[in-house]
């Protein structure tokens, strides 16, 4: 998709014309980086929420379900490092007064470096057909070891630079790269400094004895601090996964690109449990796992990619990235990470509570490693409006926006619209109506053209939309549309429900 500033221009109108994303606080101005979900985006993002609790909790007998508090004991956060460690490296451009993460300048100008890299390849292949070596023309043309020589020197800077907290040199480096304000197109940075990225807040009746406490800045810590609970009451043996989904609070000071990053946003979260010296069998398993569950959406393998960290986390020891193509390039969906036993070791040491399983196989104790499954929510839902937006022009010269969300994530199942609102029409259309809506989130729409009536459904994503005509009353038959083609077909009344279930049907 590449970046297309323009198609996601059209996808955030589009989202707000149709009802899927508001701007919270509207009326008042709004606030920034804060969304509401409108009528169609709630339905979609339920569907969301669904299809993953189902794929994930439902489908494997060994992993549960839970829903922690969003307020936990502060120690908690202390005990995970968040109090002490999580900051974003930021830096201001004194012309234009923005705020940007340093480390995302550094990556982006590697980013575009890597994509001089692909140009140059790209050439190469033209120029030389058949017989290009792509290897050795990337280990031998001076060029391209040139950009490479760029790439890996930043990164070495970069994340040497994090990893020490040296401030001082990763603004030097985005100095030495001549790295440029993309408003004010100047070179005059600031110093860069660390901000913590958790909301506080106070809890008690007085003010004077209130404690501080957080807002969750992520819902895994609900998960690692239940572990004991989880465990003796489901009678859970290792290898076992608890799954959650919940709202996480994070004061981004960069908080743009739509619903991409928020302040207030949900997680669709697993930890599974492993004996240790497994973890990376099962890290790899569950990489392939989540892109499958990605696929199985029907979106071409194209939009996806992994990307491995080489910069770690202080408790991982491996990471990787689900991204997706979105019109501002490849981003981060969805994060595989084998944790080691950091979590629970370290609530294990600040709670004073003994957080071990008793292995009977081996007839001993031990501290299980971890394999976090983390996926944003809102960024699925940004991911399959990006995928499903589409223009296009018709036969007949005119034009339509058609979202082709994956039907059974689509808000409304199935539209039912008498051709006129008379001749006893509207009646059978309700008749109708009135038994596939418990199965099916359906809409009654009988205002306007059906054409129009058509094109709105169309724009929401509905699968398919029903007709009841004249016909109908005589033979008991519908006309079914069908979204994507638009093809229309003649059915009887009592095959629309089994023709809305097989289209609902996902690959598994």
């Amino acid at each position: 998709m590449a970046n297309n500033e323009d198609l996601f221009k059209k996808i955030i109108s589009h989202a707000k014309e149709y009802g899927f994303v508001f701007q919270s606080s509207e009326i008042y101005d709004g606030l920034s980086a804060v969304y509401d979900y409108g009528q169609n985006g709630a339905e979609l993002k339920n569907n969301i929420k669904e299809y993953w609790w189902k794929s994930m909790v439902r489908y494997h007998e060994n992993i549960v379900g839970i829903d922690s508090a969003i307020f936990m004991h502060p120690t908690i956060w202390k005990a995970s490092g968040h109090v002490d460690a999580f900051n974003d490296p930021m830096i201001d451009n004194k012309d234009s007064k923005k705020r940007y993460r340093a480390d995302v300048l550094v990556e982006e100008f590697i980013a575009k470096t890597e994509d001089k890299i692909a140009k140059e390849v790209e050439k190469a292949v033209k120029r030389f057909g058949d017989a290009f070596d792509e290897t050795q023309y990337r280990a031998t043309n001076p060029r391209v070891l040139e950009y490479q020589a760029k790439i890996d020197n930043a990164k070495g800077r970069l994340y040497g630079g994090l990893e020490k907290n040296d401030l001082a040199d990763i603004k030097k480096l985005i100095e030495d790269l001549e790295i440029v304000c993309p408003i004010s197109g100047s070179r005059n940075w600031t110093e860069v400094r660390q901000f913590n990225l958790m909301f506080s807040t106070q809890m008690g009746s007085v003010s004077e004895d209130a404690n501080t406490i957080y807002l969750r800045p992520e819902t895994a810590q609900g998960i690692f601090v239940n572990f004991l609970n989880v465990m003796k009451t489901g009678r859970m043996k290792i290898p076992f996964g608890i799954a959650q989904i919940g709202k996480a609070f994070r004061n981004e000071i960069v908080a743009r690109q739509f619903i991409f990053r928020m302040r207030e946003f949900e997680q669709m979260e697993m930890q599974f449990f492993v004996k240790p010296g497994t973890e990376l069998k099962w890290f790899e398993a569950w990489k392939q796992e989540r892109l499958n569950w990605h696929l199985s959406l029907g979106i071409p393998a194209k939009y996806y990619r992994f990307h491995d960290h080489e910069k770690l986390a202080h408790y991982a020891n491996a990471a990787s990235d689900i991204e997706f193509d979105f019109p501002i390039g490849f981003k981060e969906l969805e994060g595989i990470h084998s944790r080691t036993d950091f979590d629970l070791s370290a609530h294990q040491k600040f709670s004073g509570k003994k957080i071990t399983y008793f292995d009977p196989e081996l007839n001993e104790s031990y501290v299980p490693y971890v394999v976090e499954t983390s996926i944003g929510l809102d960024r699925t839902f940004l991911a399959m409006m990006s995928f499903a937006y589409t223009e296009e022009r018709l036969e007949d010269g005119s034009e339509r926006v058609v979202m082709k969300l994956p039907p059974i994530l689509a808000p409304v199942k199935a539209a039912v619209l008498p051709l006129v609102a008379k001749d006893g029409l509207p009646e059978k259309g309700r008749e109708i109506m009135d038994v596939l809506k418990y199965d099916f989130n359906c809409q009654y729409e009988e205002k306007d053209s059906i054409g129009k009536r058509y094109r709105r459904q169309d724009a929401i994503g509905t699968p398919y939309c029903i007709t009841v005509d004249h016909q109908t009353l005589e033979d008991g038959t519908v006309t079914i549309r069908e979204r994507d083609t638009m093809k229309q077909e003649r059915i009887d009344i009592s095959l629309i429900s089994n023709i809305i279930n097989e289209r609902l049907k996902v690959k598994r």
